[in-house]
């Protein structure tokens, strides 16, 4: 370089110094946690603020747009000025049909998470504390379940329970009568969908509530001369209610905000709070409607939620010290028997329902005879040739809010063990407690206009997917991320390398165990992903689900049982893998 005369190499540096330490000031993982704040407060909490502006104003706002055109910030503030709680009396006025939609909502959530908890009370008992016969079976059978998605298993409540239904048949051939067993499209199916296809979300908490209760305060109820009746009432029960209250509020969450079965089966004149809010977005472009249903669901889920934690939180197990003693197995002949019985039947039912989904896929047709009249594979041929996008935008869809939840899933998990970043933690637990047909409501409104207008794109649908599945990859991270010690970044960074660098190249690699167990979860449940997916996914970018979705509701059964097989076995073999990795051996 060449210098002038009053210039000097030594006054050149101190020139540059300025800006060289200001970027020698800059904390790479600081401006990282930043951007990870900035990705929630713009695709999670602003949305969530404009569902709640909206509630009160009945009007769309335009919260991005106040930022950089000085018009919409005087139409919104116009709106807010002229907020009222108009809505919120109808609500509970009966002004319109939004209350019955709550009630009917708190019924069938409510009705679903005590029977289940009572369901899986006798099950969760013979996994963990009896020999019971066929527990490895009975344990794949109870999981199967909750991989398949809940639209599917609507779809194979009617191949079993309609009016032509192979059961209805025999049902009424049996009992001479045509009505069959039950209404499939009511409340009670709903109801039964529920049950059989959400209680492996209770059973194994339950499961591990009664193996983590101490057993020798059973013995030493039987050595005091207590029965066996008295000693489970009294002793094991206790030990195990908080694993059970906690197991039904969950179970009550997720059938509050279940989109995929009310869509199938709710009849006309029964309204549900996700389908009322649906029909709203997508039916009237009720903006208003919409947006206090959102907020309706978000305060009950949010309130269940904080119960749950709650609950847990105050009831201490508080039984066992040192290393717990080997649990003692009831190998009563009766006990067993009757458990595997019961279990068996509370199997059947969702095992009938996916292999009768099976058989659909596989009829050449299948109307008002027991069984179908022919076999074929045409079905599969058909959706692998025509609706082979579909399965590219599924895998590509997944791929890229997999990509998100890595990136970001794996950060937070860092943020959270090393620097107790206990807000940020909260902040990426939000999603838990947001339906997602709440949150897709709340993007479609938010991003429906410029400067940020992403409504109608693959991006917004991905994005939507990673908020909905993070919690999930940081769980699953976070279990490694504790088992890092914290020396070994240090050892890296006393050599010369950033904290940055740390991470990358030496926590990364160690963390590749939780990041590819969550990252199996993540994917699994973006495929089997419905009410957002139904929400907002483009047309040009339609996954398997939506496709699904779309043929059941032109009553294309086959090519939707079909597809939906397709689902279901990618599901269990990518869950499969996952359960491997994450070597999960409850039973």
């Amino acid at each position: 370089m060449k210098l002038s005369p009053n210039t000097t190499p030594h006054s050149t540096q101190q020139k540059k110094s300025p800006i060289k330490n200001f970027f020698n000031k800059i904390d790479s993982l600081q401006v990282i946690k930043w951007l990870i704040v900035g990705f929630f407060t713009v695709f999670l909490i602003i949305p969530l603020i404009s569902v709640f502006i909206i509630s009160f104003t009945d009007e769309p706002v335009n919260i991005f747009g106040s930022f950089v055109d000085p018009n919409i910030l005087a139409e919104n503030i116009g709106r807010i000025a002229n907020a009222s709680l108009e809505q919120f009396r109808e609500l509970f006025t009966g002004g319109t049909n939004y209350f019955a939609a709550l009630n009917n909502s708190l019924l069938l959530s409510v009705s679903v998470a005590i029977i289940v908890v009572l369901m899986c009370l006798p099950i969760a008992y013979g996994f963990a504390r009896t020999s019971m016969p066929f527990k490895g079976i009975f344990a794949a059978l109870c999981t199967m379940p909750v991989v398949v998605p809940t639209f599917i298993s609507a779809a194979g409540f009617i191949i079993m329970f309609g009016r032509t239904g192979w059961i209805s048949q025999i049902y009424n051939s049996i009992f001479g009568t045509e009505a069959g067993l039950f209404d499939v499209y009511s409340m009670t199916a709903i109801v039964l969908v529920q049950v059989f296809f959400f209680f492996p979300l209770a059973l194994w908490p339950m499961v591990a509530a009664f193996k983590i209760a101490d057993i020798s305060l059973e013995e030493a109820s039987r050595n005091m001369g207590a029965r066996n009746w008295s000693t489970m009432l009294f002793v094991t029960m206790p030990l195990a209610l908080p694993g059970l209250i906690s197991s039904g509020l969950l179970i009550f969450a997720v059938s509050f905000s279940d989109f995929g079965t009310p869509i199938i089966l709710a009849p006309d004149g029964l309204n549900l709070i996700v389908v009322e809010a649906y029909r709203e977005i997508t039916g009237f472009f009720n903006w208003g409607g919409a947006a206090i249903l959102t907020l309706v669901m978000v305060v009950v889920a949010g309130i269940f939620f904080w119960l749950q934690r709650l609950l847990t939180k105050k009831m201490d197990y508080g039984t066992l010290s040192g290393k717990p003693k080997a649990t003692k197995l009831n190998n009563n002949k009766a006990v067993k028997i009757t458990l595997s019985v019961y279990t068996g039947i509370v199997v059947l039912i969702p095992t009938l329902a996916i292999l009768s989904v099976l058989l659909q896929s596989l009829a050449t047709t299948w109307g008002a005879d027991l069984l179908p009249r022919g076999l074929t594979f045409d079905h599969y041929q058909t959706i692998f040739t025509r609706s082979a996008d579909n399965i590219f935008n599924s895998i590509v869809l997944a791929g890229g809010a997999l990509i998100i939840c890595v990136i970001v899933g794996t950060f937070i998990s860092y943020f959270v063990v090393r620097q107790k970043a206990s807000k940020l933690d909260f902040l990426a637990t939000i999603p838990l407690v947001v339906p997602g047909i709440a949150l897709g409501i709340a993007l479609i409104q938010t991003f429906n206009t410029a400067p940020l207008h992403l409504t109608g794109t693959a991006f917004l649908l991905i994005v939507a997917y990673a908020i909905r599945r993070l919690p999930y990859m940081i769980r699953s991270t976070t279990g490694s991320m504790m088992a890092i010690r914290s020396d070994i970044e240090e050892a890296s960074v006393n050599l010369g390398a950033s904290k940055l660098m740390s991470l990358i190249t030496i926590v990364g690699p160690l963390m590749l165990p939780g990041i590819a167990a969550g990252s199996i979860l993540v994917f699994v449940t973006v495929i089997r992903e419905t009410s957002i997916t139904i929400l907002m996914a483009p047309t040009q970018w339609s996954p398997m689900s939506l496709e699904v979705f779309q043929n059941l509701m032109r009553g294309d059964m086959y090519n939707a049982s079909a597809m939906a097989v397709v689902i279901i076995v990618l599901v269990l073999v990518l869950q499969a893998i996952g359960n491997r990795i994450s070597n999960n051996a409850l039973y």
